[in-house]
């Protein structure tokens, strides 16, 4: 059986991964994905809590971040499109105004 210490620390280096991306990258996209890294961690270590605790509303709370990442994930991209589509680039830095 492996440890619950193992899972915190994966949870912990996935999301150090995220921060990391989010915070030096330019591409909105690759931000998004840092996004949807350091929520996945999250989803490791409630996971790896209830599992420990023998709990399954660690489990539920799961599924219910799945599902709002699932939307933010509809919505960030239709927004992402919809800016590349009017100033025909991906970078942060050149998005200055949100007017169409």
């Amino acid at each position: 059986m492996v440890p619950l210490n193992w899972y915190l620390m994966l949870s912990t280096v996935v999301f150090m991964i995220g921060v990391f991306g989010f915070l030096t990258r330019k591409n909105i996209i690759i931000m998004f994905i840092s996004v949807e890294l350091m929520l996945n961690a999250v989803n490791i270590s409630l996971v790896s809590f209830s599992h420990f605790l023998q709990d399954l509303r660690g489990h539920i709370l799961v599924f219910f971040i799945i599902t709002v990442a699932a939307a933010e994930a509809a919505i960030g991209l239709a927004l992402i499109i919809a800016l590349f589509r009017n100033k025909t680039t991906a970078h942060v830095d050149e998005m200055t105004e949100m007017k169409g």
